[in-house]
Order: C-alpha cells, then sequence, then structure tokens
C-alpha cells in the first residue's frame, strides 16, 4: 500500500456522516505506519471503544470504512473472514458497516468477521511451515496476500454495491 495521509483518509469516507467524520480518532502513532507492509489500514478508536475504520486502496482510489462492533464476542474463537489465519494470537470479532447509498440511509448495514486488532496483513505475510521438501512458502505468501488483497476489496465493493 502506498503511504496516506490523515487527510487523504478523512477525505476518502464512504457511507459515514460528516459528524462522524469530524471525531475521527487516529493512533498517534499513524505517520509511523509501514504502509509497505499493509494491504489496508485498520484502527481502533480509543475514545469510542466499539467504532474501527478501514482504509483501503482500490481500483477507483482510497476507500475509508467507519466500522461497528457488535455487543457480544463470538462465543468461540472465529477465523477472520480476511486474513483467515487459524493461528491468530487476537479474537475475530464481528464488525458492522453502514452500506453506500439509499440502502445505508435506511439503516442496512454489512457485516465481516475481522481480527479486533487488524493484524490481517502481519498474519498473511507469515510464513507458512514447509511440510515437505521443495514447498515454495515464499509462492504460498504470495498468495496469501493477494487472496486478502481480493477479500478486503471484495467487501469494500460489496458495501459500496448500492451507492447511489
Amino acid at each position: 500500500m502506498d503511504p496516506v495521509s490523515q487527510q487523504q483518509v478523512v477525505d476518502a469516507f464512504r457511507g459515514a456522516t460528516k459528524s462522524e467524520v469530524k471525531r475521527v480518532a487516529f493512533p498517534s502513532n499513524f505517520d509511523e505506519f509501514d504502509f509497505a507492509a499493509l494491504e489496508f489500514v485498520g484502527w481502533r478508536d480509543k475514545k469510542i471503544p466499539r467504532r474501527a475504520y478501514v482504509s483501503v486502496p482500490t481500483d477507483d482510489g482510497l476507500v475509508t470504512l467507519l466500522l461497528t462492533q457488535a455487543d457480544a464476542k463470538p462465543s468461540a474463537k472465529a477465523m477472520c473472514t480476511w486474513c483467515r489465519d487459524v493461528n491468530i494470537s487476537s479474537q475475530a470479532v464481528l464488525f458492522s458497516v453502514r452500506r453506500g447509498g439509499s440502502a445505508g440511509r435506511k439503516g442496512d448495514t454489512l457485516g465481516v468477521l475481522v481480527c479486533e486488532d487488524f493484524r490481517c496483513a502481519a498474519n498473511a505475510r507469515k510464513l507458512p511451515p514447509a511440510f515437505h521438501k521443495g514447498t515454495d512458502v515464499e509462492q504460498i505468501r504470495e498468495q496469501n496476500l493477494a487472496d486478502l488483497r481480493r477479500r478486503v476489496t471484495g467487501f469494500v465493493a460489496e458495501v459500496l454495491s448500492t451507492e447511489d
């Protein structure tokens, strides 16, 4: 991912009200993020406990979404829909996002189970174990990253699919 500024993230919000965007709290280390090691930027809002944000580069430019965590956490360990890492150290939780356009204005949302700390890019970059001689673990890692990008941009496309 190419580096982005806080202003670029704010300008890329879709499906959020102006007052919601004004209350965005960026992490204090946002400018230190290693964007080259990220397929998207996701973070939790320290001021609003159940709120999170995700910025995703798409073919049409950067898109930022406001996510709301469900009240209840899954009762059993759940797998992240995006990175699909079965050995994650954090829990996957249900986030919902307002759909684009008139559907979102009517209250329609879309949900997704995602790592609560948004470490999907790091999870996908972990080298898999080489189960037998000749396994190309670098190729497996590249495929994991391509799959992560496809799932995240697919989610964004689905959210925006009802945009006016």
